[in-house]
């Protein structure tokens, strides 16, 4: 029985009501459950998970994360958007926080990378379309570049809607 998607992440943190609140305001998660002190779940805008954010606090002692840099463990999470005007939202606000440690155009994808407050990396992207999967996009597909959004919303618009995924056009569903 295969797995078909990813339903949701647990971080562990120092501060819950910091997570909380960071997650709330730059992508707009809302709390569904949890305290928000000892522990809090959200759910991501237009999402049908119960949740898509667990978070649970460890104390202001705890220590950074280590995982690929001299332990094993998850690299990020990606969320995506819909749009690329969303994407470029993001990206402004998260160098309004200094949080912004990457933005990367690989061909059918466009990233963005930042930290939490706890240093751990997330991934924001938006998907090409799969009508939109040109030469272009798939010759970017081989190496990965700085990502410059405004370069994107000129060629593929503003307001198109990404794919899903795999680059599955929004509202079909693959089989």
């Amino acid at each position: 029985m295969p797995v078909h998607r990813l339903n949701h992440v647990v971080l562990y943190v120092r501060e819950v009501a910091r997570t909380k609140l960071f997650y709330e305001e730059v992508f707009g998660f809302r709390q569904v459950m949890g305290d928000g002190v000892r522990a809090s779940f959200l759910q991501a805008p237009g999402s049908n998970n119960d949740h898509d954010l667990g978070i649970f606090g460890l104390g202001a002692t705890a220590g950074d994360s280590t995982a690929g840099r001299s332990t094993v463990g998850m690299y990020h999470v990606a969320w995506e958007v819909n749009t690329l005007r969303e994407l470029s939202e993001i990206h402004d606000d998260l160098i309004r926080r200094g949080c912004l440690v990457g933005a990367s155009n690989h061909g059918t994808t466009k990233a963005l990378y930042g930290l939490d407050p706890d240093g751990l990396e997330f991934e924001v992207s938006w998907i090409v379309p799969a009508a939109r999967i040109d030469d272009r996009a798939l010759s970017e597909r081989l190496t990965t570049t700085r990502l410059d959004i405004a370069r994107e919303m000129q060629y593929y618009g503003a307001e198109t809607l990404g794919g899903l995924g795999v680059s599955i056009p929004l509202g079909v569903l693959a089989e």
